[in-house]
């Protein structure tokens, strides 16, 4: 699990340097620091990209998922992006923005000309460079291990994503800024551990005994992978999942807005 010191590595950008830029500029500026912070933490590294790729491997080579009646790998490939988006949206960005708090970098770059509305911008514009990366990386392994796409899901695959990274990432800054770092620390890598396990990513809901069957679908996590599955095998859009995904981002966001702290 990643640790909170994905911000202390370099500084953010100057007050000077944001001053000079136009507001644009400035929030291209944070989102490229933020993605740079994100990408040189080794242990963000290993929650983002090696775990996933690891889950890939490992579904792809066991009798898990084969209920499903697809290919391994065809079965695998969605639930591993889900859990990269999960990785990066939710857990890497609460447990980072967690400790801006706690070191005073939200509170420095909120009087600076980038304002609370730039880095805010900027960690979300992080979040989608970093999810890109992903798309591509575990996308272009799964490839060569054999995954069969659907190239008809192509657009309902990028809208399922995007919906997942608003939803995951509305609920971890809700988080991270209503308590604690250590607290967002402790939370985020055991919701990591339960989404994973039993929150619908890797196992699709009905693999489940009932009542959790049933309740699963509407977690987030299991509703970003369900649309996953169904634009990556079918080619086709999941209105109920995806309408699940809009619910937690507004949710998330809502409470983003009326709890924030700036400061720990």
């Amino acid at each position: 699990m990643t640790q909170g010191t994905t911000t202390t590595q370099q500084p953010a950008p100057s007050p000077a340097a944001a001053a000079a830029a136009g507001p644009m500029k400035r929030m291209l500026n944070q989102t490229r620091w933020e993605t740079l912070a994100m990408v040189k933490n080794g242990e963000q590294l290993v929650l983002i990209l090696f775990m996933p790729l690891v889950a890939l491997f490992a579904l792809a080579h066991t009798t898990v998922l084969d209920r499903l009646g697809l290919p391994r790998i065809d079965a695998a490939a969605p639930g591993v992006l889900a859990l990269g988006i999960l990785s990066t949206a939710f857990t890497g960005q609460a447990i980072a923005t967690g400790f801006d708090r706690r070191y005073g970098v939200l509170t420095h770059a909120a009087t600076t000309p980038l304002g609370r509305g730039g880095l805010l911008a900027g960690k979300c514009g992080a979040v989608l460079a970093v999810v890109a990366g992903q798309v591509l990386l575990i996308g272009g392994v799964a490839t060569l291990m054999g995954l069969r796409m659907n190239w008809a899901g192509v657009v309902p695959l990028v809208v399922s994503a995007l919906l997942g990274i608003a939803a995951l990432t509305s609920v971890g800054l809700f988080i991270a800024g209503l308590v604690r770092p250590e607290a967002t620390l402790a939370v985020t890598n055991l919701l990591w551990i339960v989404f994973a396990g039993a929150g619908g990513v890797l196992m699709p809901a009905h693999f489940m005994p009932a009542p959790l069957s049933h309740l699963i679908p509407l977690l987030p996590t299991s509703a970003l992978a369900d649309a996953l599955r169904s634009a990556i095998n079918d080619g086709a859009w999941a209105p109920l999942p995806m309408l699940v995904l809009v619910a937690w981002a507004a949710v998330g966001t809502l409470g983003v807005l009326k709890t924030f702290k700036w400061t720990s």
